[in-house]
């Protein structure tokens, strides 16, 4: 039976902290029961002490309730950790699946423009189970107990607590009306703005040199007002009605001294029962009060709390397969067609082919022809659509433990990007079991022992976050030995010498040669010839689809006569057309330049860095 992987979405890590609240829940029941202890008080000092002039009641029910004010104050203080323990243990549950879920969604739908949207709305949960808006949840259910206690010393006084604690309610739905709008407004205008600003951040080279600056500050400081306004717009409301029930309790709690006060003259009551009936009063609504001044918090927790939820539901968590054996076979892609997250149509159509272990296959082709979603497509990073699926050793990508796949795969994107940290953790993938052998084998694999060798500190050269340690070149051939790390059995380059001189492209030749060596499987998208002089296969894509595939000598011998080779059958150009001139060059060439050569100097045109595919 296949492993399962830990289910941990929003609902599940809540109710792991189950335990935590109804703790919670019977120190807020204990504490609501000692808050009597003022209202006791009183009434006792003044119906009993005062009365009776005696002093050693007095000292007697003062200590009393100092003792019980003691109790309450460690409760209160106890559960004040409890609810900050369960932030913490939430964020924890969470943490790293939000963290998988922000890198996976945006490779299976659109949103991209998420940013770190996910990361906030887990700081904005958090944030509100470590404040003080829980506690007043907790302490809302206890209001009734108040008032029947406010009945019991009076009817009159009951129903005027009670009028007070209606009104208070309404103010309560009422900010919860007024507010969700103008809260979530501020959280989409709040990720508009970092999202704006980190762009900016990661292009701030182009932003300078092209002197875009004006044009971005403009856009940024319209970012910020609209953020700003509808912060203001969300505070207003919240701090508004705040307002309104802090006058109404203030006005209640007089009212209710009032009130006592003229019972206590009609003789119908005591001094004890005005102060102690305010006192109760006033400790009934507090919770309301409490819970009105964070209802913005728990509005914008409550829609993170739904962000969170949806994003992990996209990201699913899948059933760990099995673990297969290493792959030693082959590569076959089977139909695959690939579409873009969020879009509808493919970009690459029914592409078939398969390769065995020791051979490379070169991938050209002219501009938006798919040789970058193919490349995806075979790295798992893009899901295949309909029947189509790319398979290791017969067994479909998914079939594969993502651990296990991503240690026999090796993956060069266009545009390298290295994280912060040492080289030597960036060719080792931030693998915290990673020996030196295997870097330095890496390295050598690639041919940037020696590059990183002549860095200011060697393999703990730090690259920092935007990587300006490095030089371009430098970045795309450590990119290269994180690729190799581990001889994956499948490594796929996106245009890896894009940004090489003669010796990284040398290197690179190199490399795949070693790849073919130990047994593995290299697919190189190229541009220049210089990439696929290593390879010994061939394919050629156009309009998403394969016009050619073979060995490369036949297919480039094909494109220097005109013709297109497919799977070593010989494809004839068209016939002339009515004028009798001959056709141009098939729909699939466009873009492809290959200079008409012999099959004796093929080998010198495949080296030649000039040359363009």
């Amino acid at each position: 039976m296949p492993a399962r992987t830990p289910r941990q979405g929003v609902a599940a890590a809540l109710a792991a902290c189950r335990p935590a609240f109804w703790t919670i829940g019977a120190f807020s029941a204990v504490i609501n029961v000692l808050a009597l202890t003022g209202s006791l008080y009183m009434l006792q000092v003044y119906d009993r002490v005062i009365t009776s002039r005696s002093v050693p009641t007095l000292v007697g029910l003062t200590v009393l309730m100092v003792g019980l004010y003691g109790i309450n104050g460690v409760l209160e203080w106890l559960r004040t950790r409890i609810t900050n323990r369960i932030g913490l243990r939430f964020d924890r549950l969470l943490r790293a699946g939000v963290y998988r879920a922000m890198m996976l969604v945006p490779l299976r739908a659109a949103g991209r423009g998420e940013g770190h949207q996910p990361v906030r709305d887990l700081d904005q949960v958090r944030g509100f189970l470590m404040g003080a808006g829980p506690a007043a949840l907790f302490d809302l259910p206890w209001m009734p107990m108040y008032l029947g206690l406010v009945y019991l010393l009076h009817v009159w006084l009951g129903v005027m607590a009670t009028v007070g604690a209606a009104l208070l309610v309404g103010l309560t739905l009422l900010t919860e009306a007024c507010s969700r709008a103008p809260t979530r407004a501020a959280a989409a205008s709040g990720g508009r703005l970092a999202t704006l600003t980190e762009a900016s951040r990661r292009n701030a080279e182009v932003v300078r040199a092209m002197g875009m600056e004006p044009q971005l500050c403009a856009t940024f400081e319209a970012a910020s007002a609209r953020y700003l306004a509808d912060q203001v717009r969300a505070q207003d409301v919240v701090t508004t009605i705040g307002a309104v029930t802090k006058v109404v309790r203030i006005v209640l709690q007089s009212g209710m001294l009032g009130l006592g006060a003229y019972l206590t003259i009609s003789g119908d009551a005591t001094g004890g029962v005005m102060i102690a009936s305010s006192i109760l009063t006033s400790r009934a609504l507090a919770p309301v009060e409490v819970a009105i001044a964070n209802w913005r918090g728990f509005v914008s927790a409550r829609q993170s709390y739904g962000r969170l939820k949806d994003l992990l539901r996209m990201a699913g968590e899948p059933d760990l397969p099995m673990a297969l054996p290493t792959p030693t076979i082959g590569l076959t892609v089977e139909g695959l067609s690939l579409t873009a997250p969020g879009r509808t149509t493919p970009i690459i159509r029914n592409v078939s082919f398969s390769l065995e272990a020791g051979q490379a296959l070169g991938v050209i082709g002219p501009s938006a022809s798919g040789k970058s979603t193919l490349a995806r497509g075979l790295a798992g990073i893009w899901q295949a659509q309909g029947q189509g699926c790319v398979r290791i050793d017969q067994a479909s990508l998914e079939q594969w433990p993502p651990g296990q796949l991503g240690a026999a795969i090796g993956y060069l994107p266009q545009d390298v990007e290295l994280f912060d940290g040492t080289v030597a953790q960036n060719i080792a993938r931030f693998d915290p079991e990673a020996s030196s052998e295997a870097i330095l084998e890496a390295a050598q694999s690639a041919g940037v022992r020696d590059l990183v060798f002549h860095l200011a500190q060697g393999f703990n050269t730090p690259i920092g976050s935007d990587g300006h340690t490095l030089s371009a070149g430098q970045c795309q051939r450590i990119g290269l030995a994180r690729a190799l790390y581990g001889n994956p059995f499948l490594v796929i380059l996106d245009e890896p010498n894009s940004n090489l001189d003669a010796e990284g492209e040398a290197a690179l030749t190199a490399a795949i040669a070693g790849v073919r060596a130990r047994g593995g499987i290299a697919v190189v998208i190229a541009h220049r010839p210089s990439a696929i002089a290593a390879v010994d296969q061939l394919l050629v894509l156009a309009n998403g689809q394969i016009q050619a595939f073979g060995a490369k000598d036949q297919v480039l011998a094909g494109l220097a006569q005109g013709k297109a080779t497919a799977g070593g059958r010989e494809s004839r150009p068209p016939s002339p057309d009515r004028s009798g001139r001959p056709p141009g060059p098939a729909p699939w060439a466009e873009g492809i330049r290959m200079p008409r050569v012999d099959s004796g100097r093929l080998g010198a045109v495949l080296n030649s860095s000039e040359t363009r595919l």
